[in-house]
């Protein structure tokens, strides 16, 4: 197992894999990773769909039309052998900030009294999790978005329309020698030291 500051340093996006697929027991190991991730007050709206196998390709058959896989610039993202679809539920949030714990807030009135929604926070934390967690096994893994196939996945796949995707997180072995970094990879990174702002801006 690789530290936690050795899989922050180690974590990228990994674009290609190998067809190889991902042990069951690591596939929990992640999932439970996914979970425990922090939730505003302690909502647990957090909802993984895991797909493998005939799902994975019916994943990529709902969301890239075969007209246009020649030209898609990442095919070895299609090898990945595991996909997993974080979902959260604003509703849940404001039905938990209606309790008597968390009334006097008043975000219970509805998912739009949130300054700051929340449930992406929280979905965006399980997703950090997991990306750590497949490095801390040995694998790779990448996050992208849904964007307009949102729906389509959804229906595909038996998820309720109440429930939104923070996006799909690509699982398995990496095929380092086909990967290929995306040119938002090539922006440097910001130094700390010019990001951290200690006592006052």
């Amino acid at each position: 197992m690789t530290s936690l500051f050795d899989a922050i340093a180690q974590r990228r996006m990994v674009r290609s894999y190998r067809a190889e697929p991902v042990a069951e027991a690591t596939i929990d190991r992640i999932v439970a990773a996914a979970h425990s991730a922090p939730s505003a007050g302690n909502t647990r709206s957090l909802e993984l769909l895991v797909l493998t196998g005939e799902d994975v390709v019916r994943y990529w058959e709902t969301t890239l039309a075969p007209d246009k896989r020649d030209a898609f610039p990442w095919p070895g993202l299609l090898r990945a052998p595991l996909l997993l679809v974080p979902y959260v539920d604003p509703a849940r949030y404001a039905a938990r900030y209606s309790e008597p714990d968390k009334a006097r807030t008043g975000l219970g009135v509805g998912p739009h009294a949130w300054p700051v929604p929340y449930w992406w926070v929280d979905g965006g934390a399980a997703v950090e999790n997991i990306l750590l967690a497949a490095v801390a096994c040995g694998l790779g893994a990448c996050l992208f978005g849904q964007f307009d196939h949102e729906p389509s996945v959804r229906s595909a796949f038996g998820v309720p329309d109440h429930f939104r995707a923070v996006g799909t997180v690509a699982v398995g072995h990496p095929d380092t020698e086909n990967d290929r970094p995306s040119r938002s990879s090539q922006r440097a990174r910001r130094a700390p030291e010019k990001t951290t702002h200690r006592g006052r801006w």
